[in-house]
């Protein structure tokens, strides 16, 4: 998995100010208004897609270490390395414990091994955490270079909704995260990561327990689809089908037996959440 211990790593480099985020192009502020789309995007996202606007963030900055472990993570990782994944998550209410370090996250993410157990990635999504937000689902970003939750709450979400998220890079190595809302694309950020202009691209479902205070995560499936992969160079996107390379964690022992992850059309459609009601013992559905 890409990241295991996001919380540690917060609160470990909180104080330490990353390389400033490179920007690919002046853009103006977006100014969200309505709820999540409805539509799908009309083309790629880049500063010149027609009405590319610029967000806003609110980067969180109080999560205290949390213990290790409780991590669930269910869905893929590209086993080569591309320049670009996109698609669509379904937003689901998970009802996580407030005053607590559960999360749930439905997010893309690409990522560089460095080496010496060192990571270096980006990821954008929705989340539901324990420790702030009240409850509600929240699109996000979280990157090594910061090494800080940023929340965009000028999107609400609502159980139900569908979001399309892209992360991408160009040559010059400048890692973007865009949402389309208001039938433009809204860059989240834009962070020129120890990575390069290619790297290992994920899809996951998350779930964080807080293990000081155990207790299973109800979490209503997520569906995920459209996923697609940006080939380096001037090839163009591809969905991530089952003729590409993938890692994936469908046979892991340590899966709490209660999720589950259901491949629809290997890897760019499917689901992941709490097993459906069933006989007790029943195994995780997966393809």
């Amino acid at each position: 998995m890409g990241r295991c211990c996001a919380l540690a790593a917060l609160t470990a480099g909180l104080a330490l100010a990353a390389p400033a985020a490179s920007h690919p192009a002046a853009l103006p502020a977006c100014v969200p208004s309505g709820g999540a789309p409805t539509d799908a995007p009309t083309g790629p996202p880049s500063a010149a897609a027609p009405g590319a606007c610029r967000a806003a963030d609110i980067p969180e900055s109080a999560v205290p270490r949390p213990p290790a472990g409780g991590y669930q993570h269910l869905g893929a990782t590209t086993a080569g390395e591309w320049s670009g994944v996109s698609g669509r998550f379904a937003v689901r209410d998970a009802r996580v414990r407030s005053r607590t370090h559960d999360f749930v996250a439905a997010r893309f993410m690409v990522k560089r091994d460095l080496g010496g157990g060192e990571v270096s990635w980006l990821e954008a999504g929705w989340a539901e955490t324990g420790w702030a937000g009240d409850g509600r689902q929240r699109i996000y970003t979280y990157d090594t270079n910061s090494r800080a939750w940023r929340f965009y709450d000028q999107y609400p979400l609502r159980d139900g909704d569908q979001v399309w998220l892209d992360l991408r890079t160009d040559a010059d190595g400048v890692w973007q995260a865009w949402l389309w809302w208001d039938g433009r694309w809204n860059l989240l950020t834009a962070e020129r990561l120890r990575v390069g202009p290619a790297a290992q691209a994920e899809q996951y479902v998350e779930l964080h327990t807080d293990s000081r205070r155990p207790a299973p995560v109800s979490v209503p499936p997520v569906t995920v689809d459209n996923v697609q992969l940006k080939p380096a160079g001037a090839a163009p996107v591809r969905y991530w089908r089952d003729d590409v390379p993938t890692i994936t964690d469908d046979a892991n022992p340590a899966r709490r037996p209660d999720l589950c992850l259901t491949w629809t059309t290997h890897y760019d459609t499917w689901s992941a959440g709490s097993c459906p009601p069933g006989p007790p013992g029943g195994q995780p559905a997966s393809a």
